[in-house]
């Protein structure tokens, strides 16, 4: 089972993110870190009403980015509770399977999303206006800040700080518990690993309910003392914002578009989009594989090789390609500080250097359990508390310890004609064809070859591949063993908020 971060005297990360010189700016417009820290003890009051501590209790945030969603976070933290961050992207069905595992005792909610929750089963709401209303009582900057007030202690690294949930490709959603020290240690590894500044500038343009936008871009950079710029993603408006940013944070859909944009410009346009992203410190990809052939085409177009690194919702961050030297397409890079990974046969034992195996990992990040769910929590790591990820890998074969991910055991490594293939790299093959738009393969159930190598593809506009025609294509890469056996022709393909692919819909 995973061991909670070790206990301390009070939270290391309410510490860090409330530390920061006061008038540092926080949020780009204009909120300083010395208002958060002042506003968000306020409104710790107003959630306390009159109690010595939340006590861990669940509180659900459905607000959206910006100022009020980090007040409301820290003041549920320096309150004593659990943040369970919500959003609208989720449909219905699978908003209240989050609440019921959740069970917050109540939801902090913005009015123009409230009617979400209309429809659904929930506990009392609180109107972040009425929470933000709470700054303006005047809370002194010293008070829930060094030590707390004598009724209120302050959490503890070994206490949960939030409750997020998993991306649901395989199967339901789980509830996912975090702590404070377990988050605390993401952050100080990152910020290591990618030299995060003060003056640096985060174009935040990703969800808040997932590892991805609220630790690794939204605290990354409020560890850091930096400043975060939140705007919806429009890949035309991020093309201008990277003038004024120095880090930009997407999932691989996002560089996509970007380059659709980019690729439709005339070349004056070009060449103007190109020179505002020179600038940039420091461009990351995370939550899906990047297609090498479009971490080469935003590098010819703005020089800047995207970062790609690896983690989950369980383990924090376990890999990054390094800040500095050669940023290696298609490899998720090597343990970040802090972090070991062992590639293992199914026994656990390591397997040689080229070989591909289970990824599991061990690291001060690891989550607290699944909530309410003792056995998966139990099966999610092995005798030597390591996290079974579940994802195929295989570390370079030359000592380098890079390594690079084949897929999720369970829908990514295909057992066809009596070989275990990687779905990853065969749709990484099919994507340089100039009919294929995007694509995913799936492994469906054949009685003559195990898994029957499936192509769902969507087509560029004006074009209808064949089977034939894709499987003479990628012949010229992969063995023939590894050619798709069957194609399915779709409009769009099935995605999560964080741009996954949701294969189990498709198979």
């Amino acid at each position: 089972m995973p061991q909670p971060a070790p206990p301390g005297p009070r939270s290391g990360l309410l510490d860090r993110l409330l530390g920061h010189r006061a008038d540092a700016m926080a949020i780009a417009d204009g909120t300083t870190y010395g208002e958060l820290a002042t506003h968000s003890a306020a409104q710790a009051r107003l959630l306390l009403a009159g109690r010595p501590s939340l006590a861990g209790a669940r509180i659900g945030v459905l607000v959206p980015p910006g100022p009020a969603f980090v007040q409301a976070l820290l003041a549920i933290w320096r309150a004593g509770g659990v943040a369970v961050p919500l959003t609208p992207l989720h449909p219905a069905p699978e908003l209240a399977h989050i609440l019921s595992v959740s069970a917050p005792e109540m939801v902090i909610v913005d009015p123009g999303l409230a009617i979400h929750l209309d429809q659904l089963a929930t506990p009392p709401r609180l109107d972040v206006e009425t929470l933000l209303a709470a700054r303006a009582r005047g809370t002194p900057p010293g008070d829930l800040r060094s030590g707390g007030t004598p009724d209120v202690a302050p959490p503890t690294n070994a206490e949960p700080a939030l409750m997020l949930f998993t991306s649901g490709t395989t199967g339901k959603p789980k509830g996912v518990r975090l702590s404070h020290g377990g988050i605390a240690a993401t952050l100080d590894s990152l910020h290591q690993a990618w030299r995060w500044r003060p003056d640096d500038r985060l174009l935040h343009v990703l969800p808040l309910h997932h590892t991805h936008g609220l630790i690794v871009a939204l605290l990354g950079a409020l560890w850091a003392g930096a400043t975060v710029q939140f705007a919806p993603f429009d890949a035309t408006a991020v093309w201008k914002a990277f003038a004024d940013v120095s880090v930009f944070m997407a999932v691989p859909t996002m560089y996509v578009r970007l380059m659709e944009v980019f690729t439709a410009a005339p070349p004056e346009r070009q060449a103007a989009l190109a020179a505002g992203a020179r600038g940039l410190r420091l461009c990351t990809s995370g939550s899906a594989a990047l297609p090498a052939e479009l971490h080469a085409s935003f590098a010819a177009a703005t020089g800047q090789a995207i970062l790609e690194r690896y983690g989950m919702t369980e383990i924090g961050m376990a890999l990054s390609n390094r800040y500095e030297g050669p940023r290696l397409a298609g490899s998720v890079g090597v343990p970040l500080p802090g972090v070991t990974v062992d590639v293992t046969d199914d026994d656990g034992r390591p397997v040689p250097d080229g070989q591909p195996g289970e990824l599991r990992v061990r690291s001060p990040q690891l989550f607290i359990d699944y909530a309410g769910d003792a056995q998966a929590t139990g099966a999610a790591t092995d005798h030597q508390g390591r996290f079974r990820t579940g994802d195929t890998a295989i570390r370079a074969a030359d000592g380098s310890g890079v390594v690079r991910l084949l897929g999720r055991t369970s829908v990514d490594i295909l057992k066809s004609g009596g070989y275990k293939l990687s779905a990853l790299e065969i749709e990484d093959v099919l994507r340089g064809h100039p009919a294929v738009a995007d694509v995913a393969v799936v492994g469906v159930p054949d009685a003559v070859w195990g898994d029957r190598v499936t192509a769902c593809v969507v087509a560029r506009a004006g074009h209808t591949p064949t089977l034939e025609e894709l499987q003479a294509f990628a012949a010229r890469t992969l063995a023939p063993y590894k050619l798709p056996r069957a194609l399915r022709l779709l409009a769009t393909l099935p995605r999560n908020a964080m741009g996954k692919v949701q294969k189990s819909l498709l198979k």
